[in-house]
């Protein structure tokens, strides 16, 4: 499995550049002792408390976009303390990681209230969005019945790869996520008005549109 190696010290006093590379070393043999493949080593010097840190938004960002599944630190506080914990554990259970820390020479064990504290924003936030889509749908309803036909906002319906290509409310797409849906959040979305379509079809189609406008507008400048 890919990992990162995550290490931070609160100060940039010199003292504590000797805590970074202890840090390093220990999850390097950690690492090796759980047969992980390091890609990457982040070290930081900022404040657990501060959520907006460039080290920990490059390993969110590494562990979304580029096949990193584990993280390794010293302990939870190395993610961060206070709220800042709890939000970091959170982001990172959104993206399936595997935590290992050196405090428990292994895969992190969650107290039993942090487990349920991390369950009960994961409630709040499947019914924030649930509530969220149906504004959306109720929206929709409404500008249905007033005579608004989504289904008649295509683009790209000369272009015919072999099949019959779905039809797509490339608008509506579009604009759902300019609102910040996610493609599987758009797809569910368009179900309840009769577009059978996939994510990867939201997705496909979002892209085709995009980079049209982007090729239209090099043609044009």
């Amino acid at each position: 499995m890919n990992a990162i190696i995550y290490c931070r010290v609160s100060t940039d006093k010199q003292a504590q550049e000797t805590s970074l590379q202890r840090q390093r070393e220990e999850l390097e043999l950690l690492a090796d002792q759980h047969g992980l493949c390091v890609k990457k080593v982040i070290e930081e010097k900022a404040s657990g408390y501060d959520i907006d840190r460039d080290g920990i938004i490059d390993v969110l960002e590494m562990m979304k976009n580029d096949n990193i599944s584990t993280l390794l630190i010293q302990d939870e506080t190395r993610l961060g303390r206070g709220n800042a914990r709890i939000a970091l554990l959170h982001a990172l259970q959104k993206e399936k990681a595997t935590i290992y820390t050196i405090s428990h020479q292994g895969k992190l064990q969650l107290s039993e209230s942090d487990s349920m504290l991390l369950e009960i924003i994961s409630l709040v936030e499947e019914h924030q969005r649930k509530l969220h889509n149906a504004k959306i749908r109720r929206g929709m309803k409404r500008a249905v019945a007033n005579g608004y036909h989504p289904e008649k906002n295509l683009k790209n319906q000369h272009i015919n790869s072999g099949r019959d290509r779905k039809e797509v409310p490339i608008e509506e797409i579009v604009r759902l996520r300019q609102n910040g849906l996610t493609f599987a959040e758009i797809s569910v979305t368009l179900k309840g008005f009769g577009f059978n379509l996939s994510k990867a079809t939201v997705h496909r189609r979002y892209q085709e549109y995009i980079e049209s406008d982007s090729q239209f507008l090099d043609k044009n400048d």
